[in-house]
């Protein structure tokens, strides 16, 4: 069984994965807390981490299951195949997403093209490549999970 990616209609992730779960299906919707203000308060809400993304674990055979919720729309696809994401990225999200906001991060003397290795918070033992050194932070790009991380200097 493998994690494929399901693009869903806008604002439609959560109704998709209670819906898929309802049938059986094992899904994950990850969700962040983010601070909305209005004109008259502000409040706290869970928001998906990905927008119209919902990650479904099952076998190729059951991939067309998805399709009884009325808000998935198609797969994601990668080289003319749905996409596939690893189980170590799955856990590194969750994982990423269950600990505190501030981390202890300390970097030898780094310049940029280095290849090297996050050794604390919720990307500790991802390979990265310095992309940028500035005065008060790094940017690194973590090419397993395909994005860009920005550390800030003690």
């Amino acid at each position: 069984m493998n994690w494929y990616v399901v693009y869903t209609k806008p604002k439609w992730e959560r109704k998709v994965a209670e819906q898929l779960e309802k049938i059986g299906i094992e899904c994950y919707c990850p969700l962040i807390t983010v601070t909305r203000q209005w004109s008259d308060r502000k409040k706290k809400i869970e928001v998906p981490l990905f927008n119209s993304y919902v990650f479904v674990h099952l076998a190729e055979s059951d991939r067309n299951l998805v399709f009884n919720s009325a808000g998935a729309v198609r797969y994601l696809f990668w080289l003319g195949k749905p996409a596939i994401v690893k189980e170590e990225e799955i856990d590194v999200i969750k994982q990423w997403l269950h600990t505190p906001d501030a981390y202890d991060v300390s970097l030898t003397t780094v310049q940029v093209g280095d290849s090297i290795e996050v050794e604390s918070g919720p990307f500790s033992k991802q390979k990265a490549i310095v992309q940028e050194v500035n005065k008060t932070h790094y940017i690194l790009v973590l090419e397993t999970l395909g994005c860009v991380l920005k550390m800030k200097h003690k």
